[in-house]
């Protein structure tokens, strides 16, 4: 392999990352075929200040490409995680979520509103089996983060309670 080839690659990689700070990207994935079996596959991802670049190329070919590049622009702060809140209420299964006993029954509880604990919020539906989820504590209902009727996983938040 020339060292004009890993020169390229690596000017290659830099203008993908200034691209991706440039147009606000998040993520951004990119193949380049250099012949039947040379290619180079290049994805790019900002996480805060930092663009991560990772390379993959198949053997024998072999190109470098810079472990990171720092960001030109900050980038703004990363949301805060509502599985991490104090007052977050986590899906205790995998199921379905129901914000009201019944469909077209008022829901259990709505934002702004009180609750004690112990006080069923909501219901997640698994296995054919309706298992009410009680607050875990007293207070106001902050957010609810869920939609009725949707898909939830093994502790994904599903509402905050301050």
């Amino acid at each position: 392999m020339s060292k004009q080839t890993t020169d390229t690659d690596v000017a290659f990689i830099s203008a993908l990352a200034e691209l991706l700070n440039k147009n606000d990207l998040t993520e951004l994935s990119v193949k380049r075929e250099y012949g039947e079996d040379d290619s180079l596959e290049v994805r790019v991802v900002k996480q805060a200040n930092v663009v991560t670049v990772t390379a993959a190329a198949p053997a024998p070919a072999q190109h470098y490409a810079p472990a990171a590049v720092a960001a030109a622009a900050p980038a703004p702060a990363a949301p805060e995680d509502p599985a991490q809140h104090p007052g977050a209420v986590t899906s205790p299964m995998v199921g379905t979520i129901y914000l009201s006993p019944e469909p077209g029954a008022a829901a259990f509880v709505t934002i702004g509103g009180q609750v004690t604990a112990g006080q069923t919020v909501l219901i997640i539906e698994a296995m054919k089996t309706m298992n009410h989820i009680p607050a875990p504590k007293s207070g106001v209902v902050k957010r609810i983060l869920v939609e009725d009727g949707s898909p939830v996983e093994y502790g994904a938040p599903l509402m905050i309670i301050e």
